[in-house]
């Protein structure tokens, strides 16, 4: 096994490239139960029509467990989009569309998205009155069995170099819920990382293909803020408040967060 090819570090993740597989190796602090969730995420998301790498096993590396999967040559979305500006607009496109199909797809073992947003509010620093106002949101807004990927990025998304086919990958926080939840997190995700046009861009094209009403969606930034404000450093739970507190207002900030 060699792990001296590193293809990325990201927060209590590092990840090897070891031939044709790839090996994420989590911190020593992650719990055996949720890498193992996360394998089982994916593993499940290769049943559907939704392209993903192959998991082949999970495994100790160094005392520290790994989920090996196929590897896939080539670059993500993101890096698309900084190497080709000029073509931006296409890769935009195809991600609001692979997320339209991965929102088509049912994986009832999946975790309901309602019960996650929950459990994060409810462990969250907000006011008591805070979080009783977002139940309540919670309560009133339909609930569907979509699955959503809980993390969708353009990052998230490998371009393979050989076929040219979109392999969606990260599957920790995947649940089923309502596709709006999905999107609406992604938007708020696009706009902390400060891409306030790609944000744009992203929303209106992906009302367009699914036909979800943009005002919808943002009934549940308030939702996905607070849920988002567990993991946040204390300048981005500033932020989020923010968007908790007055989503109209939020959304005419300029971003003033700039985070992996």
């Amino acid at each position: 096994m060699n792990l001296d090819r590193i293809i990325s570090v990201q927060n209590s993740i590092t990840v090897f490239r070891d031939g044709d597989r790839c090996l994420k190796v989590f911190n020593e602090d992650c719990a055996k139960a949720d890498v193992i969730n996360e394998a089982l995420n994916q593993a499940r998301m290769e049943e559907t029509t939704v392209t993903v790498p192959k998991i082949l096993e999970v495994t100790e590396v160094n005392g520290k467990w790994a989920i090996v999967s196929e590897y896939i040559k080539g670059e993500n979305l993101e890096q698309l989009m900084e190497r080709y500006p000029e073509k931006a607009g296409e890769y935009m496109e195809l991600f609001a569309s692979l997320h339209c199909h991965i929102h088509q797809q049912s994986c009832p073992m999946f975790k309901k998205l309602k019960d996650e947003l929950q459990r994060n509010i409810n462990s969250s620093e907000l006011s008591a009155t805070d979080r009783y106002d977002l139940y309540s949101r919670l309560e009133r807004i339909p609930k569907y069995n979509e699955v959503c990927h809980g993390n969708f990025v353009p990052s998230k998304v490998i371009i393979s170099a050989a076929t040219g086919e979109p392999y969606i990958i990260d599957w920790f926080h995947a649940t089923q819920g309502n596709a709006a939840a999905d999107a609406a997190l992604t938007y708020l995700l696009l706009r902390m990382r400060g891409c306030r046009e790609e944000a744009e861009q992203y929303l209106a094209l992906f009302c367009e293909k699914s036909g979800i009403e943009p005002h919808y969606i943002r009934r549940w930034m308030p939702l996905v803020a607070a849920s988002q404000t567990v993991v946040a450093n204390a300048r981005s739970r500033a932020v989020l408040q923010r968007w908790i507190d007055d989503p109209a207002g939020a959304q005419e900030l300029e971003t003033e967060v700039n985070e992996a």
